[in-house]
């Protein structure tokens, strides 16, 4: 069976670069700057880009369109014995969407509300207890019951995710990511124009891009722009593999990872300047330093903002468009991650696309309902910390250390992308990825152990973070083994 293919090379630079920005574009990056040298964290995260993100991009695109599958298949290809890894990033990609939709489901309630700014004077108390209902009983092992008003919306992000991966490569994901990414930049711009010129936003944009030169040498700032580089692209979990499988034969390999890289990036600095406008006319209303309104995370997309949506002008129209924002970010997420799980499935089962969709959406908003209950947040706070700081950094380290010392093969990949591209990249890129990256990713993945081991996260309590915590991680792991051993041996592609 011939694989789709994307229709256009826009088509598909638009799709992967909406699988890589996503909502931590938007509540992550800003918070991350402020928090490790202001304009100063600029320099680490270019260098992270320059030395992590664009190597790492280019390795995957590479690997995924010559061996035209998905992450189980592209490392069965390589070497039999890594189909394992395929399977571990396929598992990743599946819980993240899981728990992932429920935001998205958080995002497009908040766009009905934020038109009369339902969440009144406290939207703190409104977020937590009127509308995620969350008790003072509820863990993440005592979640409570199912809230319909959660579960809705969230079953139509389920059915607009479906709906993309149902039509296709070329008449769903690609159709989906031509409207959505356009959109998208088009309405953070005008919040940007808009929100640039109220009193205050200079002062919040000064306390983000101010630079702190001290920070420089801080180890723990390059650190810190190391992991948003690998937080943001969507490598090591799947994703770029399995769209890049879609690829005509002959596709600019380098062009299109930089093109990639280089938007991403540059709207999460886009979203920076959106957010700590409206941080700093917030802090200037409300008569309080800029240092005292600053949050990241859920805390600031559903408590902060829609605090300072309050304040601004014309708030019925600033805060549906800057939620739909959100929503868009979370849904062009979404579909490539449900994608990467799809893709896979296609390619082991010999399903079709429409029945492969069907199950993996289906299983998919059947498990996610665990999130639409009273406790929900907190079980998809511990999951996400174990699947982001534990799972994915060790699956990039993983990744890494096969690819580029167990198999040997990036002198190989690269010789292949610059064979296909305009561009060439020299032997920085096999030095990057055999040392830098490996060398800085185990430095933070070790980190996260360490601290995690030792005081562990949240205040959880330990069953729950052995279950949905470490147990998770674990099972991961052991069924990926599993179905490597129980697979029939793909046969090695030496020249990959």
């Amino acid at each position: 069976m011939q694989r789709e293919q994307w229709g256009s090379r826009v088509g598909f630079i638009l799709a992967a670069v909406g699988s890589a920005i996503g909502l931590g574009n938007i509540w992550r990056f800003p918070y991350m700057a402020y928090e490790n040298g202001g304009g100063a964290f600029f320099i680490p995260y270019l260098f992270a880009m320059l030395t992590a993100g664009i190597p790492f991009m280019i390795m995957e695109f590479t690997m995924g369109s010559r061996l035209r599958g998905a992450a189980p298949r592209v490392f069965g290809k390589i070497n039999a014995k890594l189909e394992w890894l395929g399977w571990f990033q396929v598992f990743i990609a599946a819980v993240i969407a899981i728990y992932y939709v429920a935001v998205i489901g958080w995002a497009i309630s908040y766009i009905g509300f934020a038109f009369k700014q339902s969440w009144g004077t406290d939207p703190n108390g409104f977020f937590f207890s009127e509308y995620l209902k969350l008790g003072g009983d509820n863990t993440p092992s005592s979640l409570g019951a199912i809230q319909s008003h959660i579960a809705g919306p969230m079953l139509l992000a389920w059915g607009i995710t479906f709906a993309a991966i149902f039509g296709g490569v070329k008449g769903g994901i690609e159709r989906a990511s031509k409207i959505m990414m356009p959109l998208l930049f088009i309405m953070v711009l005008a919040l940007i124009v808009r929100v640039g010129f109220l009193p205050g936003a200079t002062d919040g944009l000064n306390f983000m891009f101010k630079p702190d030169f001290s920070r420089i040498l801080d180890p723990t700032v390059w650190s810190a722009a190391y992991g948003q580089i690998f937080f943001t692209l969507s490598v090591g979990f799947a994703i770029m593999l399995a769209y890049s499988s879609y690829l005509p034969e002959k596709s600019d390999i380098n062009n299109n990872a930089m093109m990639t890289v280089f938007i991403n990036c540059g709207f999460s600095i886009m979203a920076g300047v959106m957010i700590f406008s409206i941080l700093g006319y917030m802090a200037h209303q409300q008569g309080v330093p800029v240092t005292d309104v600053v949050e990241s995370g859920v805390g600031l997309a559903f408590v902060t903002l829609p605090t300072a949506i309050n304040l601004l002008p014309a708030p019925h129209i600033l805060g549906p468009l800057f939620f739909f924002a959100l929503t868009v970010a979370g849904l062009s997420s979404m579909i490539s991650i449900i994608e990467a799980v799809t893709s896979a499935v296609i390619d082991k089962t010999k399903l079709s696309r429409k029945v492969a969709a069907i199950l993996v959406c289906g299983i998919g908003a059947g498990l996610s309902m665990a999130f639409a209950t009273n406790g929900g947040l907190l079980l998809l706070d511990l999951v996400d910390y174990f699947m982001n700081n534990v799972a994915l950094l060790g699956s990039c380290l993983i990744e890494l250390i096969l690819i580029g010392w167990v198999v040997n093969k990036l002198p190989e990949l690269r010789t292949h992308a610059n064979s296909v591209s305009e561009l060439s990249v020299g032997q920085w890129f096999d030095f990057c990825l055999k040392f830098i990256s490996p060398v800085l990713l185990a430095i933070i993945l070790g980190n996260n152990l360490l601290t995690t081991l030792k005081e562990g996260y949240g205040g959880y309590p330990q069953f729950d973070q052995n279950i949905f915590g470490w147990g998770l991680v674990a099972a991961m792991f052991i069924v990926a083994a599993i179905v490597n051993v129980a697979s029939k041996p793909v046969t090695d592609v030496t020249e990959a």
